[in-house]
């Protein structure tokens, strides 16, 4: 005779007694969940793991030190039997049957009345796996499906997009360096889930051939700007569509706040009381030379590192930083859109006591599958950038940095 499948429900157990018998591994990966449920635990175990003794400090759960006894069960709402002894598993069992309390069992799941599927959770939603067939049923197996599913959820490949809870608003995804899988899993999951998106060149640009037709994407650097700026018809934009009701992303290369002026784009959010989200992304300037071998920091070589930007030459009046400070530093210096100013910005450290000689990487399209790097020194950057050709994107790194390298082969390559 075929098996019936197990019905799936979900305990509402807050306030409520649970019984666990046994405090071994098995107790301490369930605990943690009958605690998030709000459940009356109860834990009758002569002894416990140094987590589920922690637990009982805390006063999350309460321990009884004994072994099982008959009645133990009898106003339990729940049961998880986990215990090494088999005959009080056997005796505890046939007590929950009595109650009609639903029971689990570690031991024996065919014994039990009930089992404990595989879950997870994100934001807000509960997967549970279940496996029905006896001859089949593989925890790991479900395990794997569990972590399948809620992995997807989290990233944003099994897209299931909110409909009644859903609000209208944007959300400054930070894209990080350029390569797809270094965006966060937040950020990718906000992207499947979007109406309208808002992006530039230094995105992310092989997640967008990944979104549903129905979502509007739309090139940052093609928006009409009329009598505004570039910048405030980007704005208008996140405003505009927002206001109609749509879930915006604005996608970012690297991270919103770091030269992105993703501080600008939440003023102007704030001001029209459009509702907003910040995702953080991984910075190119630290990305991209780890993606090319380059450590910003290493014991005796750089104990600090600084990030500039170079969009703007040092010898011009709207430049912010101090150059003369920034050429006295030991650590290393990362500058990011500095390649048409290279030149100005070597003569300048130069100036101020760099040596010519100090080394220089530039890692163009980093991450990427274009990444290339060229070396050259300070006194050189400027001839090697013309004669390589490079090109932005692309991050300089200045400093002894450059030139560690590892000690061996690299086993993953």
């Amino acid at each position: 005779m075929a098996e019936h499948p197990a019905y799936p429900v979900g305990l509402r157990l807050t306030g409520r007694r649970v019984v666990v018998l046994g405090g071994g591994q098995v107790a301490q990966r369930r605990l943690p969940a009958l605690i998030a449920a709000g459940a009356d635990i109860h834990l009758v175990s002569p002894d416990a793991t140094p987590s589920v003794e922690a637990m009982a400090d805390a006063g999350e759960i309460i321990w009884q030190k004994r072994p099982y006894e008959d009645g133990d069960l009898a106003d339990a709402w729940y049961a998880l039997i986990a215990t090494s002894d088999d005959d009080a598993n056997t005796r505890a069992s046939l007590e929950a049957e009595r109650h009609r309390v639903w029971c689990v069992r570690s031991d024996d799941a065919d014994a039990a009345t009930a089992w404990t599927p595989a879950t997870g959770t994100s934001e807000g939603v509960t997967v549970a796996v279940l496996t029905s067939d006896a001859r089949g049923r593989d925890p790991r197996h479900t395990a794997a499906i569990r972590d399948a599913v809620v992995e997807g959820l989290r990233d944003g490949t099994l897209v299931a997009p909110h409909h009644r809870t859903r609000t209208a608003g944007v959300a400054l995804v930070g894209g990080g360096p350029g390569d797809p899988d270094l965006i966060t899993v937040r950020g990718r999951r906000l992207l499947a889930e979007a109406d309208v998106v808002i992006t530039d060149h230094l995105g992310p640009r092989d997640l967008l051939a990944e979104l549903p037709s129905s979502v509007e994407v739309i090139d940052a650097a093609k928006l009409p700007y009329g009598r505004f700026m570039a910048q405030e018809a980007i704005n208008n934009a996140l405003i505009e569509h927002a206001k109609q009701g749509k879930s915006v992303v604005r996608l970012k290369g690297g991270d919103p706040f770091v030269y992105g002026r993703g501080m600008e784009e939440v003023q102007a959010l704030a001001e029209a009381g459009v509702p907003y989200t910040v995702v953080p992304g991984i910075s190119s300037s630290i990305s991209v030379p780890g993606a090319a071998g380059i450590p910003v920091t290493h014991r005796g070589v750089a104990h600090e590192f600084t990030v500039v930007s170079g969009h703007i030459a040092p010898d011009d009046e709207r430049s912010l930083v101090d150059w003369p400070s920034v050429a006295k530093l030991t650590g290393t210096l990362v500058i990011l859109m500095g390649v048409a100013t290279i030149g100005k910005v070597a003569e300048t450290l130069i100036a101020h006591g760099k040596s010519p000689d100090t080394p220089v990487a530039l890692v163009q399209e980093g991450t990427t599958a274009a990444q290339r790097r060229v070396n050259a020194t300070l006194a050189t950057a400027a001839e090697t950038v013309l004669a390589h050709e490079v090109k932005p994107p692309a991050v300089i790194v200045i400093g002894d940095v450059v030139n560690v390298v590892p000690s061996g082969p690299n086993p993953s390559a």
